[in-house]
């Protein structure tokens, strides 16, 4: 009965139907002419009668698709050429590689941004060991995980209107007990509670904003970042490791220490053609991922290509004075040395005037020089050296020139194989 709904009066796609019933027919006699006639006169008219039929198929599926389009796709959208345009690239990206980018802050929002283009098939996941801003307070006071990086990675990755990704972006700037939160943060936190589910309400946020790929956090579970440095002393949570900048870190894990990831991650990891660690801040938005044992194992297991992209600027109280190789040793100390297999470095030059304005705030270049060639020969990791530096406001990646680079090492890496 539900099919026959198509038959309804009003639904205006009743004489469309038929319409292209009739093309097929017209289609099938002019072959059955064809095949059974030999005089050229009558193989003429089968042809003539064909080309109808096609036409009138074509008509058809057109105007068909046009009184679907009128309900199911919003106004702005409904142009033609922009629907066959989206269809094509969209068939185009899914035949892209499968891609898992691992890490949080606004270096993994920034990076999935240019790889949207590329492949289709991303998965995102992101740290919840943030415990500041909105997140922070959301997480104290309603017992969820924190949403602003994984906010961030589902408006980097939405396919939907300019003004919806800018409505999830949106920070309240007076109201009481409003003031510095992001809609978006409201809206995952108030999902999570209507489902009883946060990953629930991660995949529901996704469908509104239609986004490309998935992003998961790497644990259900709650989990506390704590840094322990060169003093002795430890500093726990993400946001005090941050403020801390009287001694560097000399060992980081989590509590409790045996959190569990989340299954869709490890399957995602276990399934990918690349896994990218980065970038983004090393202590506190990459490396909580990979303390994760399940992150860890099925990263080093994985027969992927394992890229890690190092920053480009150093950060305060973190990295002071690291260079490329001190930051992946970090990395391996931590975990295994199969978690890494390509870095991409920066090669640029920084502008003076920025550089000027960077040193101010004691941040300075990532170091490079012929001792990280060495260390990376011997360690057997491949260093890729790049412009892929983006210098207006603020020292960024090129999210463009970052995403080519990328897309060369995983074609590279599937030649060798």
């Amino acid at each position: 009965m539900e099919k026959l709904k198509w038959l309804y009066p009003g639904m205006l796609v009743k004489r469309w139907i038929f319409l292209s019933i009739f093309g097929i027919l017209m289609i099938s006699m002019g072959f059955v002419i064809v095949i059974s006639e030999r005089t050229t006169e009558n193989r003429a008219m089968a042809g003539l009668i064909i080309v109808l039929g096609i036409l009138c198929v074509i008509l058809a599926v057109k105007r068909i698709l046009k009184s679907l389009m009128t309900v199911l796709v919003p106004a702005p959208a409904r142009n033609e050429d922009k629907l066959v345009e989206k269809i094509y690239e969209r068939r185009i990206l899914e035949r892209g590689p499968k891609i898992v980018v691992v890490g949080g802050g606004t270096g993994l929002s920034t990076l999935l941004t240019g790889l949207k283009q590329k492949t289709s098939n991303i998965t995102a996941i992101v740290t919840v060991a943030d415990d500041g801003g909105s997140s922070g307070r959301l997480r104290e006071e309603f017992g969820v995980l924190p949403p602003g990086d994984i906010r961030n990675c589902l408006v980097a990755l939405s396919d939907s209107e300019d003004l919806l990704g800018a409505l999830f972006q949106f920070r309240f700037e007076k109201g009481t007990g409003l003031y510095g939160h992001n809609f978006g943060n409201l809206f995952i936190t108030a999902l999570s509670r209507v489902t009883g589910d946060f990953a629930r309400a991660i995949k529901e946020s996704s469908k509104v904003l239609a986004i490309m790929g998935n992003v998961l956090p790497a644990t259900l579970q709650t989990v506390k970042l704590v840094a322990r440095r060169e003093n002795g002393k430890e500093t726990i949570g993400e946001c005090k490791i941050r403020e801390e900048k009287d001694s560097p870190v000399e060992r980081l894990f989590l509590l409790p220490k045996d959190c569990e990831a989340t299954q869709e991650s490890v399957d995602a990891i276990r399934q990918a053609d690349a896994i990218i660690l980065g970038p983004g801040s090393l202590y506190t938005s990459v490396m909580p991922n990979l303390l994760i044992k399940g992150i860890q194992d099925a990263i080093v297991k994985s027969k992927a290509v394992k890229l890690y992209i190092c920053n480009i600027m150093s950060e305060i109280g973190e990295t002071d004075d690291y260079s490329v190789s001190d930051h992946v040793g970090a990395i391996i100390e931590h975990t295994h040395p199969d978690i890494i297999n390509y870095c991409i470095a920066n090669v640029s030059k920084i502008p003076k005037l920025l550089y000027e304005k960077y040193k101010f705030e004691n941040k300075f270049p990532v170091r490079f020089d012929e001792k990280d060639e060495k260390w990376f020969k011997r360690e057997r990791i491949k260093l890729v050296k790049a412009h892929v530096a983006g210098m207006k406001a603020f020292v960024r990646h090129d999210t463009l020139k970052l995403c080519e680079v990328i897309m060369d090492v995983i074609n590279d890496s599937k030649k060798k194989r």
